[in-house]
Protein backbone atom coordinates (compact mmCIF):
# COMPACT_ATOMS: atom_id res chain seq x y z
CA UNK A 1 0.00 0.00 0.00
CA UNK A 2 3.00 2.56 0.87
CA UNK A 3 4.23 1.31 -2.68
CA UNK A 4 1.52 2.50 -4.61
CA UNK A 5 0.98 5.26 -2.35
CA UNK A 6 4.26 6.87 -3.24
CA UNK A 7 4.04 6.37 -6.68
CA UNK A 8 0.42 7.87 -7.00
CA UNK A 9 2.15 11.37 -5.18
CA UNK A 10 4.91 10.78 -7.42
CA UNK A 11 2.75 10.63 -11.03
CA UNK A 12 1.20 14.10 -9.52
CA UNK A 13 4.29 16.17 -9.39
CA UNK A 14 2.72 19.04 -10.84
CA UNK A 15 -0.45 20.59 -9.98
CA UNK A 16 -1.01 22.61 -13.87
CA UNK A 17 -4.50 21.55 -15.27
CA UNK A 18 -4.60 19.04 -17.56
CA UNK A 19 -6.18 18.53 -21.21
CA UNK A 20 -9.07 15.82 -21.73
CA UNK A 21 -8.50 12.25 -21.28
CA UNK A 22 -6.77 11.01 -24.11
CA UNK A 23 -8.26 7.38 -23.71
CA UNK A 24 -11.73 7.57 -25.16
CA UNK A 25 -12.84 4.33 -23.49
CA UNK A 26 -11.21 5.36 -20.13
CA UNK A 27 -11.29 8.01 -17.77
CA UNK A 28 -8.49 9.75 -16.23
CA UNK A 29 -8.64 8.18 -12.79
CA UNK A 30 -9.16 4.50 -14.40
CA UNK A 31 -5.82 5.13 -16.45
CA UNK A 32 -4.22 6.33 -13.37
CA UNK A 33 -5.20 3.37 -11.56
CA UNK A 34 -3.93 1.23 -14.00
CA UNK A 35 -0.61 2.24 -14.64
CA UNK A 36 -0.25 2.29 -10.46
CA UNK A 37 -2.08 -1.41 -10.13
CA UNK A 38 0.57 -2.94 -13.42
CA UNK A 39 3.77 -1.46 -11.64
CA UNK A 40 2.35 -3.08 -8.17
CA UNK A 41 1.85 -5.89 -9.81
CA UNK A 42 5.51 -6.28 -11.20
CA UNK A 43 6.87 -5.14 -7.77
CA UNK A 44 4.86 -7.87 -6.36
CA UNK A 45 5.67 -10.62 -8.56
CA UNK A 46 9.01 -9.98 -8.65
CA UNK A 47 9.80 -9.36 -4.66
CA UNK A 48 7.13 -11.44 -3.10
CA UNK A 49 6.45 -14.24 -5.26
CA UNK A 50 9.45 -14.41 -6.95
CA UNK A 51 9.06 -14.53 -9.94
CA UNK A 52 11.42 -13.77 -13.18
CA UNK A 53 11.05 -10.21 -14.01
CA UNK A 54 10.23 -11.04 -17.85
CA UNK A 55 7.03 -12.87 -16.64
CA UNK A 56 6.33 -10.07 -14.19
CA UNK A 57 6.69 -7.08 -16.90
CA UNK A 58 4.92 -9.14 -19.26
CA UNK A 59 1.46 -10.11 -16.71
CA UNK A 60 2.33 -6.74 -15.64
CA UNK A 61 1.63 -5.12 -18.80
CA UNK A 62 -1.22 -7.08 -19.54
CA UNK A 63 -2.88 -6.24 -15.91
CA UNK A 64 -2.21 -2.37 -17.07
CA UNK A 65 -3.99 -3.19 -20.42
CA UNK A 66 -7.11 -4.62 -18.94
CA UNK A 67 -7.81 -2.52 -16.29
CA UNK A 68 -7.17 0.66 -18.10
CA UNK A 69 -10.31 -0.96 -20.80
CA UNK A 70 -7.97 -2.69 -23.23
CA UNK A 71 -9.38 -5.57 -25.02
CA UNK A 72 -7.34 -8.68 -23.88
CA UNK A 73 -6.64 -8.80 -27.53
CA UNK A 74 -5.37 -5.30 -28.15
CA UNK A 75 -3.51 -5.42 -24.93
CA UNK A 76 -1.47 -8.64 -26.14
CA UNK A 77 -0.71 -7.18 -29.53
CA UNK A 78 0.75 -3.89 -27.54
CA UNK A 79 3.13 -6.00 -25.77
CA UNK A 80 3.97 -7.62 -28.78
CA UNK A 81 4.78 -4.50 -30.60
CA UNK A 82 6.76 -3.08 -27.98
CA UNK A 83 8.80 -6.22 -27.40
CA UNK A 84 9.87 -6.62 -30.42
CA UNK A 85 10.61 -2.71 -31.09
CA UNK A 86 12.87 -2.75 -28.49
CA UNK A 87 14.18 -6.13 -28.95
CA UNK A 88 15.73 -5.18 -32.56
CA UNK A 89 17.03 -2.06 -31.98
CA UNK A 90 18.71 -2.54 -28.34
CA UNK A 91 18.98 -6.37 -28.03
CA UNK A 92 21.31 -5.91 -30.84
CA UNK A 93 23.50 -3.71 -29.07
CA UNK A 94 23.92 -5.87 -26.05
CA UNK A 95 24.27 -8.99 -27.85
CA UNK A 96 27.49 -7.17 -29.66
CA UNK A 97 28.85 -5.52 -26.21
CA UNK A 98 28.50 -9.17 -24.66
CA UNK A 99 30.60 -10.39 -27.70
CA UNK A 100 33.33 -7.66 -26.86
CA UNK A 101 33.53 -7.79 -23.58
CA UNK A 102 33.94 -11.89 -23.44
CA UNK A 103 36.66 -11.38 -26.19
CA UNK A 104 38.15 -8.45 -24.19
CA UNK A 105 37.96 -10.94 -20.55
CA UNK A 106 39.28 -13.94 -22.56
CA UNK A 107 41.90 -12.21 -24.73
CA UNK A 108 43.72 -11.36 -21.17
CA UNK A 109 42.96 -7.75 -22.68
CA UNK A 110 41.42 -6.64 -19.37
CA UNK A 111 44.17 -8.28 -17.16
CA UNK A 112 46.77 -6.35 -19.27
CA UNK A 113 44.95 -3.24 -18.59
CA UNK A 114 44.44 -3.57 -15.15
CA UNK A 115 47.83 -5.26 -14.49
CA UNK A 116 49.54 -2.05 -16.40
CA UNK A 117 47.66 0.44 -14.47
CA UNK A 118 48.35 -1.31 -11.32
CA UNK A 119 51.92 -1.86 -11.20
CA UNK A 120 52.65 2.16 -12.25
CA UNK A 121 51.16 3.22 -9.33
CA UNK A 122 52.26 4.24 -6.10
CA UNK A 123 50.47 2.71 -3.19
CA UNK A 124 48.52 6.28 -1.91
CA UNK A 125 47.61 6.36 -5.73
CA UNK A 126 45.87 2.73 -5.68
CA UNK A 127 42.38 3.93 -4.67
CA UNK A 128 41.75 6.58 -7.69
CA UNK A 129 43.52 3.95 -9.78
CA UNK A 130 41.18 1.08 -8.93
CA UNK A 131 38.34 3.76 -9.45
CA UNK A 132 39.92 4.23 -12.99
CA UNK A 133 40.49 0.50 -13.48
CA UNK A 134 37.26 -0.60 -12.58
CA UNK A 135 35.95 2.49 -15.18
CA UNK A 136 37.52 1.22 -18.38
CA UNK A 137 36.82 -2.38 -17.33
CA UNK A 138 33.12 -1.26 -16.99
CA UNK A 139 32.69 0.99 -20.12
CA UNK A 140 31.93 -2.57 -22.17
CA UNK A 141 31.15 -5.18 -19.86
CA UNK A 142 27.88 -5.79 -17.69
CA UNK A 143 28.39 -5.45 -13.79
CA UNK A 144 28.51 -9.03 -12.93
CA UNK A 145 30.82 -10.18 -15.12
CA UNK A 146 33.16 -6.99 -14.80
CA UNK A 147 33.28 -8.08 -10.91
CA UNK A 148 33.75 -11.19 -11.48
CA UNK A 149 36.89 -10.39 -13.59
CA UNK A 150 38.08 -7.73 -11.49
CA UNK A 151 37.80 -9.37 -8.10
CA UNK A 152 40.88 -11.51 -8.02
CA UNK A 153 43.02 -8.33 -8.91
CA UNK A 154 41.18 -6.67 -6.29
CA UNK A 155 42.39 -9.70 -3.57
CA UNK A 156 45.99 -9.60 -5.14
CA UNK A 157 46.27 -6.14 -5.31
CA UNK A 158 45.29 -5.64 -1.43
CA UNK A 159 47.96 -8.71 -0.57
CA UNK A 160 50.57 -6.74 -2.48
CA UNK A 161 49.81 -2.84 -1.10
CA UNK A 162 48.70 -3.73 2.65
CA UNK A 163 45.96 -1.72 2.51
CA UNK A 164 42.42 -2.22 3.99
CA UNK A 165 40.12 -4.34 1.62
CA UNK A 166 37.46 -1.40 1.32
CA UNK A 167 40.52 1.27 -0.08
CA UNK A 168 41.21 -0.82 -2.85
CA UNK A 169 37.74 -2.92 -3.94
CA UNK A 170 35.05 0.07 -3.19
CA UNK A 171 36.54 2.40 -5.63
CA UNK A 172 37.13 -0.57 -8.62
CA UNK A 173 33.46 -1.36 -7.80
CA UNK A 174 32.09 2.41 -8.10
CA UNK A 175 33.80 2.61 -11.19
CA UNK A 176 32.10 -0.75 -12.53
CA UNK A 177 28.63 0.89 -10.83
CA UNK A 178 28.86 4.39 -12.23
CA UNK A 179 29.13 2.87 -15.91
CA UNK A 180 26.48 0.36 -15.54
CA UNK A 181 23.92 2.81 -14.38
CA UNK A 182 24.72 5.87 -16.61
CA UNK A 183 26.96 5.00 -19.52
CA UNK A 184 26.04 3.09 -22.79
CA UNK A 185 26.46 0.45 -24.06
CA UNK A 186 24.87 -0.96 -20.64
CA UNK A 187 21.70 -2.30 -21.08
CA UNK A 188 19.40 -0.23 -19.15
CA UNK A 189 20.90 3.23 -20.65
CA UNK A 190 19.95 1.62 -23.82
CA UNK A 191 17.17 0.57 -23.29
CA UNK A 192 15.93 4.56 -21.47
CA UNK A 193 17.88 5.91 -24.56
CA UNK A 194 15.79 3.85 -27.24
CA UNK A 195 12.02 4.31 -25.16
CA UNK A 196 12.77 8.16 -24.94
CA UNK A 197 14.22 8.61 -27.93
CA UNK A 198 17.96 10.61 -26.38
CA UNK A 199 20.77 11.18 -28.82
CA UNK A 200 23.38 8.67 -27.86
CA UNK A 201 26.22 10.34 -27.90
CA UNK A 202 24.97 13.23 -26.21
CA UNK A 203 24.21 11.27 -23.11
CA UNK A 204 26.88 8.98 -23.70
CA UNK A 205 29.20 12.21 -23.33
CA UNK A 206 27.05 13.66 -20.36
CA UNK A 207 27.09 10.01 -18.87
CA UNK A 208 31.00 9.84 -18.28
CA UNK A 209 30.66 13.92 -17.18
CA UNK A 210 28.57 12.63 -14.59
CA UNK A 211 30.32 9.64 -13.76
CA UNK A 212 33.73 10.90 -12.71
CA UNK A 213 32.13 12.55 -9.48
CA UNK A 214 29.79 9.97 -9.13
CA UNK A 215 33.22 7.44 -9.01
CA UNK A 216 35.30 9.59 -6.78
CA UNK A 217 32.88 10.59 -4.21
CA UNK A 218 31.68 6.73 -4.18
CA UNK A 219 35.03 5.61 -4.42
CA UNK A 220 38.19 6.71 -2.83
CA UNK A 221 36.84 9.56 -0.86
CA UNK A 222 33.76 6.99 0.40
CA UNK A 223 36.52 4.03 0.75
CA UNK A 224 38.45 5.98 3.52
CA UNK A 225 35.39 5.68 5.93
CA UNK A 226 34.30 2.58 4.94
CA UNK A 227 37.61 1.13 6.10
CA UNK A 228 36.99 2.23 9.60
CA UNK A 229 33.57 0.62 9.03
CA UNK A 230 34.48 -2.30 7.80
CA UNK A 231 37.84 -3.51 9.11
CA UNK A 232 38.03 -6.86 7.52
CA UNK A 233 40.93 -9.33 6.73
CA UNK A 234 41.36 -10.09 2.95
CA UNK A 235 39.62 -12.82 1.57
CA UNK A 236 41.75 -16.25 1.50
CA UNK A 237 40.80 -16.64 -2.46
CA UNK A 238 43.22 -17.16 -5.55
CA UNK A 239 46.35 -18.49 -3.88
CA UNK A 240 48.31 -20.39 -6.28
CA UNK A 241 50.82 -23.26 -4.52
CA UNK A 242 53.37 -20.69 -5.06
CA UNK A 243 51.78 -17.69 -3.20
CA UNK A 244 51.11 -14.17 -4.47
CA UNK A 245 54.19 -14.43 -6.74
CA UNK A 246 53.70 -17.29 -8.01
CA UNK A 247 50.35 -15.83 -9.55
CA UNK A 248 51.99 -12.93 -10.66
CA UNK A 249 54.81 -14.64 -12.42
CA UNK A 250 52.10 -16.53 -14.56
CA UNK A 251 49.89 -13.75 -15.38
CA UNK A 252 53.18 -11.69 -16.95
CA UNK A 253 54.27 -14.87 -18.96
CA UNK A 254 51.13 -15.13 -20.16
CA UNK A 255 50.55 -14.02 -23.85
CA UNK A 256 48.13 -11.15 -23.59
CA UNK A 257 47.87 -8.28 -25.99
CA UNK A 258 49.51 -5.10 -25.24
CA UNK A 259 48.53 -2.53 -23.02
CA UNK A 260 48.01 0.42 -25.98
CA UNK A 261 46.02 -2.12 -28.24
CA UNK A 262 43.86 -3.12 -25.37
CA UNK A 263 43.47 0.66 -24.61
CA UNK A 264 42.22 1.57 -28.39
CA UNK A 265 40.19 -1.26 -28.80
CA UNK A 266 38.02 -0.20 -25.87
CA UNK A 267 37.72 3.43 -26.69
CA UNK A 268 37.12 2.68 -30.69
CA UNK A 269 33.71 2.65 -30.19
CA UNK A 270 32.89 5.41 -27.56
CA UNK A 271 35.11 7.98 -30.00
CA UNK A 272 32.91 6.64 -32.79
CA UNK A 273 29.43 7.48 -31.24
CA UNK A 274 30.68 10.60 -29.58
CA UNK A 275 32.44 11.97 -33.40
CA UNK A 276 29.17 10.88 -34.36
CA UNK A 277 27.47 13.19 -32.19
CA UNK A 278 30.17 16.33 -32.06
CA UNK A 279 28.81 16.10 -35.82
CA UNK A 280 25.83 16.25 -35.15
CA UNK A 281 26.15 19.22 -33.38
CA UNK A 282 28.92 21.17 -35.06
CA UNK A 283 27.85 20.30 -38.75
CA UNK A 284 24.73 21.13 -40.99
CA UNK A 285 22.50 18.38 -42.25
CA UNK A 286 23.21 19.52 -45.61
CA UNK A 287 26.95 18.90 -44.78
CA UNK A 288 29.25 16.54 -47.50
CA UNK A 289 30.40 13.30 -47.13
CA UNK A 290 32.26 13.28 -43.75
CA UNK A 291 29.49 13.71 -41.94
CA UNK A 292 28.14 10.80 -43.50
CA UNK A 293 30.32 9.00 -42.81
CA UNK A 294 30.31 9.81 -38.95
CA UNK A 295 26.80 9.30 -38.96
CA UNK A 296 27.17 6.00 -40.09
CA UNK A 297 30.41 5.16 -38.10
CA UNK A 298 28.73 6.46 -35.25
CA UNK A 299 25.99 4.24 -35.58
CA UNK A 300 25.60 2.54 -32.02
CA UNK A 301 24.92 -0.97 -34.02
CA UNK A 302 27.92 0.01 -36.64
CA UNK A 303 30.49 1.34 -33.27
CA UNK A 304 30.07 -1.76 -31.77
CA UNK A 305 30.49 -4.44 -34.91
CA UNK A 306 33.15 -2.53 -35.61
CA UNK A 307 34.83 -3.14 -31.73
CA UNK A 308 34.08 -6.59 -32.18
CA UNK A 309 36.18 -6.93 -35.57
CA UNK A 310 39.34 -4.82 -34.86
CA UNK A 311 38.60 -7.08 -31.48
CA UNK A 312 39.99 -10.03 -33.12
CA UNK A 313 43.00 -8.25 -34.25
CA UNK A 314 43.64 -5.89 -31.26
CA UNK A 315 43.20 -8.74 -28.98
CA UNK A 316 42.75 -11.94 -30.22
CA UNK A 317 45.83 -12.26 -32.43
CA UNK A 318 48.22 -10.53 -30.24
CA UNK A 319 47.12 -12.78 -27.53
CA UNK A 320 47.37 -16.15 -30.06
CA UNK A 321 43.97 -16.82 -30.15
CA UNK A 322 42.95 -19.00 -33.65
CA UNK A 323 39.89 -19.14 -35.10
CA UNK A 324 38.53 -21.89 -33.13
CA UNK A 325 38.55 -20.08 -29.56
CA UNK A 326 37.41 -16.74 -31.21
CA UNK A 327 34.30 -18.70 -32.20
CA UNK A 328 34.39 -20.35 -28.79
CA UNK A 329 34.26 -17.19 -27.15
CA UNK A 330 31.88 -15.52 -29.41
CA UNK A 331 29.33 -18.58 -28.50
CA UNK A 332 29.62 -18.40 -24.81
CA UNK A 333 28.98 -14.82 -24.51
CA UNK A 334 25.62 -14.75 -25.08
CA UNK A 335 24.03 -17.66 -22.93
CA UNK A 336 24.37 -15.70 -20.00
CA UNK A 337 23.01 -12.61 -21.55
CA UNK A 338 19.19 -14.21 -22.28
CA UNK A 339 18.06 -12.99 -19.28
CA UNK A 340 18.86 -9.63 -20.18
CA UNK A 341 17.40 -9.51 -23.52
CA UNK A 342 14.05 -11.05 -22.33
CA UNK A 343 13.71 -8.28 -19.44
CA UNK A 344 14.61 -5.47 -21.89
CA UNK A 345 12.67 -6.51 -24.43
CA UNK A 346 9.43 -6.93 -21.82
CA UNK A 347 9.97 -3.41 -20.48
CA UNK A 348 10.07 -2.35 -23.95
CA UNK A 349 6.37 -4.27 -24.43
CA UNK A 350 5.17 -2.41 -20.95
CA UNK A 351 6.30 0.91 -22.50
CA UNK A 352 4.15 0.13 -25.45
CA UNK A 353 1.10 -0.64 -23.33
CA UNK A 354 1.35 2.80 -21.37
CA UNK A 355 1.38 4.96 -24.34
CA UNK A 356 -1.71 2.75 -26.47
CA UNK A 357 -3.78 3.05 -23.03
CA UNK A 358 -3.53 6.62 -23.12
CA UNK A 359 -1.86 6.46 -19.73
CA UNK A 360 1.36 8.21 -20.89
CA UNK A 361 -0.26 11.27 -22.26
CA UNK A 362 -2.14 11.71 -18.83
CA UNK A 363 0.93 11.80 -16.83
CA UNK A 364 2.81 13.48 -19.47
CA UNK A 365 -0.63 16.11 -18.56
CA UNK A 366 0.39 15.80 -14.77
CA UNK A 367 4.52 16.96 -15.45
CA UNK A 368 2.75 20.16 -17.57
CA UNK A 369 3.89 23.15 -16.88
CA UNK A 370 7.02 21.81 -14.82
CA UNK A 371 10.66 22.67 -15.31
CA UNK A 372 13.21 20.13 -16.48
CA UNK A 373 14.85 19.98 -13.09
CA UNK A 374 11.32 19.16 -11.55
CA UNK A 375 10.87 16.18 -14.50
CA UNK A 376 14.46 15.13 -13.67
CA UNK A 377 13.48 14.49 -9.74
CA UNK A 378 10.66 12.65 -10.74
CA UNK A 379 12.29 10.02 -13.06
CA UNK A 380 14.99 9.75 -10.41
CA UNK A 381 12.32 8.87 -7.62
CA UNK A 382 9.98 6.40 -9.73
CA UNK A 383 13.39 4.39 -10.79
CA UNK A 384 15.00 4.77 -6.84
CA UNK A 385 11.42 3.54 -5.73
CA UNK A 386 11.37 0.45 -8.13
CA UNK A 387 15.12 -0.40 -7.50
CA UNK A 388 14.47 -0.76 -4.31
CA UNK A 389 11.24 -2.46 -4.12
CA UNK A 390 12.62 -4.99 -6.96
CA UNK A 391 16.52 -4.96 -6.53
CA UNK A 392 16.99 -5.01 -10.34
CA UNK A 393 18.79 -1.31 -11.39
CA UNK A 394 17.54 -2.78 -14.95
CA UNK A 395 13.80 -3.27 -13.93
CA UNK A 396 13.97 -0.02 -12.68
CA UNK A 397 15.07 1.65 -15.52
CA UNK A 398 13.20 0.23 -18.02
CA UNK A 399 9.92 0.41 -15.97
CA UNK A 400 11.08 3.95 -15.03
CA UNK A 401 11.17 5.13 -18.95
CA UNK A 402 8.21 3.59 -20.26
CA UNK A 403 6.50 5.82 -17.69
CA UNK A 404 8.12 8.91 -18.39
CA UNK A 405 8.19 8.71 -22.19
CA UNK A 406 5.40 10.82 -22.96
CA UNK A 407 7.32 13.60 -21.27
CA UNK A 408 10.47 13.07 -22.83
CA UNK A 409 8.59 14.99 -25.88
CA UNK A 410 8.56 18.45 -24.88
CA UNK A 411 12.14 18.11 -23.64
CA UNK A 412 15.23 19.37 -25.74
CA UNK A 413 17.60 16.95 -26.85
CA UNK A 414 20.35 17.85 -24.24
CA UNK A 415 17.10 17.29 -21.72
CA UNK A 416 16.22 13.99 -22.93
CA UNK A 417 19.90 12.68 -22.72
CA UNK A 418 19.88 13.99 -18.84
CA UNK A 419 16.42 12.72 -18.30
CA UNK A 420 18.34 9.51 -19.05
CA UNK A 421 21.02 9.84 -16.52
CA UNK A 422 18.40 10.73 -13.52
CA UNK A 423 16.63 7.30 -14.25
CA UNK A 424 19.95 5.89 -14.40
CA UNK A 425 21.03 7.52 -10.93
CA UNK A 426 17.80 6.28 -9.70
CA UNK A 427 17.69 2.64 -10.67
CA UNK A 428 21.53 2.73 -8.46
CA UNK A 429 19.99 3.89 -5.09
CA UNK A 430 19.83 1.56 -1.92
CA UNK A 431 20.60 -2.18 -3.44
CA UNK A 432 20.09 -4.08 -0.56
CA UNK A 433 19.10 -8.00 -0.32
CA UNK A 434 16.65 -8.28 -3.07
CA UNK A 435 19.63 -7.86 -5.19
CA UNK A 436 21.78 -10.39 -6.84
CA UNK A 437 24.90 -7.90 -6.80
CA UNK A 438 24.46 -7.17 -3.27
CA UNK A 439 25.17 -10.93 -2.79
CA UNK A 440 27.84 -11.00 -5.08
CA UNK A 441 29.83 -8.41 -3.36
CA UNK A 442 29.47 -9.75 -0.03
CA UNK A 443 30.51 -13.51 -0.86
CA UNK A 444 33.17 -12.17 -2.67
CA UNK A 445 34.81 -9.99 -0.55
CA UNK A 446 33.36 -12.49 2.57
CA UNK A 447 31.53 -9.79 4.00
CA UNK A 448 28.84 -10.51 6.95
CA UNK A 449 25.18 -9.04 6.17
CA UNK A 450 25.39 -5.34 8.19
CA UNK A 451 29.33 -5.53 6.55
CA UNK A 452 27.87 -5.30 3.29
CA UNK A 453 24.97 -2.88 3.71
CA UNK A 454 27.59 -0.29 5.60
CA UNK A 455 30.27 -0.34 2.39
CA UNK A 456 28.25 -1.56 -0.42
CA UNK A 457 24.64 0.32 -0.12
CA UNK A 458 25.79 3.29 0.54
CA UNK A 459 28.72 3.05 -2.01
CA UNK A 460 25.39 2.67 -4.07
CA UNK A 461 23.17 5.51 -2.14
CA UNK A 462 26.17 7.85 -2.79
CA UNK A 463 26.25 7.07 -6.71
CA UNK A 464 22.81 7.29 -6.93
CA UNK A 465 22.57 10.86 -5.16
CA UNK A 466 25.75 12.10 -6.65
CA UNK A 467 24.39 10.98 -10.14
CA UNK A 468 21.44 12.95 -9.82
CA UNK A 469 22.99 16.14 -8.64
CA UNK A 470 25.69 16.03 -11.25
CA UNK A 471 22.46 15.68 -13.32
CA UNK A 472 20.55 18.41 -12.02
CA UNK A 473 24.05 20.99 -12.39
CA UNK A 474 24.54 20.07 -16.61
CA UNK A 475 20.54 21.18 -16.50
CA UNK A 476 21.35 24.22 -14.75
CA UNK A 477 24.28 25.27 -16.49
CA UNK A 478 22.32 24.59 -20.37
CA UNK A 479 19.25 26.09 -18.94
CA UNK A 480 16.63 23.27 -18.16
Amino acid sequence: MLMITFLSSALRVATAAAPPPPHPASSEPQLILAAVVGVAVIVVLITWLRIHPFLSLLLGSLVTGLVAGMPADAATTSFITGFGATSGSVGILIALGAMYGKLLADSGGADRIVDTLVSRTSVRALPWVMGLVGAIIGLPMFFEIGLVLLIPVIILVTRRSKLPLMRVALPAIAGLSAMHGLVPPHPGPLVAIGALGANLGVTLAFGVLVAIPVIILAGPVFSRFAAKWVPVDVPGLFLGTEGDEGDADAAVERKRPSFALALISILLPVVLMLGKALADITASKSTAEWKMILDFLGTPAIALTIAVLAGFFLLGLPAGMNRKSLQDSLTSSLPPIAGILLIVGAGGGFKQVLIDTGIGQVIASFAHGSTGIGILLLAWFIAALIRVATGSATVATVTAAGIMVPLAAHLSTPMVSLLVLAIGSGSLFLSHVNDAGFWLVKEYLGLSVPQTLRSWTVLECIASVVGLAGTLVIALVIGG
